[in-house]
């Protein structure tokens, strides 16, 4: 998956898009950690055949989103705020690294792209998971301008672990918008191609949102 099938640019598979619609529900928290996951039922509220579920769900497996145990079922994995550190410890390497690249790389339709988000970050009435939606919108732009996908990939798995912590403690973070907000500069730093601005602000970016989740746990 990329972030242009995030935008909207290209569905993709039934397998992406069952992946895509389950994804939302654990890294929201709409799926509670713990929760069980039974296929036949997600294929019946999503509307998709058990066989692209099943993929979705093998993926979400390998992404740590989902627990598979023998003759239990498949869960939902439980929010484990000890991986706080172990996840900004790699995304404070790699979305400075992502923003850099994005600057240098995005062509016209990526530089397109960001900027219809900097204009839907200036939407003052958004709110919790509409934010944490357009937070996530955000970053998986970034990721595909960087034009490279094992980048994206990586990034991507790890911005879902640390936004279902988020959502964790989303009603005991009062600065929600601010954070998220925050993006606009970068946005326009990658839009600019100003690498080295792009890559700064993502470290602070990163290391705020550490911040401000230890400040509460």
């Amino acid at each position: 998956m990329t972030a242009s099938t995030v935008a909207g640019q290209d569905d993709g598979t039934l397998a992406d898009q069952a992946y895509r619609a389950i994804s939302d529900r654990l890294v929201t928290l709409r799926i509670r950690p713990g929760e069980p996951l039974n296929d036949e039922r997600i294929a019946a509220e999503l509307g998709f055949g058990r066989t692209p579920v099943r993929e979705a769900l093998k993926r979400l497996e390998r992404e740590r989103l989902i627990v598979a145990y023998p003759r239990r079922g498949t869960f939902a994995t439980e929010v484990q705020i000890a991986d706080l550190g172990h996840v900004s410890e790699v995304r404070k390497q790699l979305e400075p690294l992502a923003a850099g690249l994005a600057a240098q790389r995005a062509g016209e339709d990526d530089r397109a792209g960001l900027d219809r988000l900097l204009t839907r970050l200036a939407d003052a009435s958004l709110a919790g998971t509409d934010l944490i939606r357009l937070d996530m919108a955000v970053h998986r732009a970034i990721y595909a301008a960087t034009r490279n996908p094992y980048l994206e990939d990586t990034l991507i798995r790890y911005d879902n672990l640390a936004t279902r912590i988020w959502c964790l403690f989303l009603d005991r973070l009062p600065g929600l918008a601010g954070h998220v907000h925050e993006h606009g500069p970068l946005l326009r730093a990658i839009i600019d191609g100003d690498a080295e601005k792009a890559a700064a602000l993502a470290a602070g970016h990163v290391a705020g949102f550490e911040t401000a989740i230890r400040s509460v746990i």
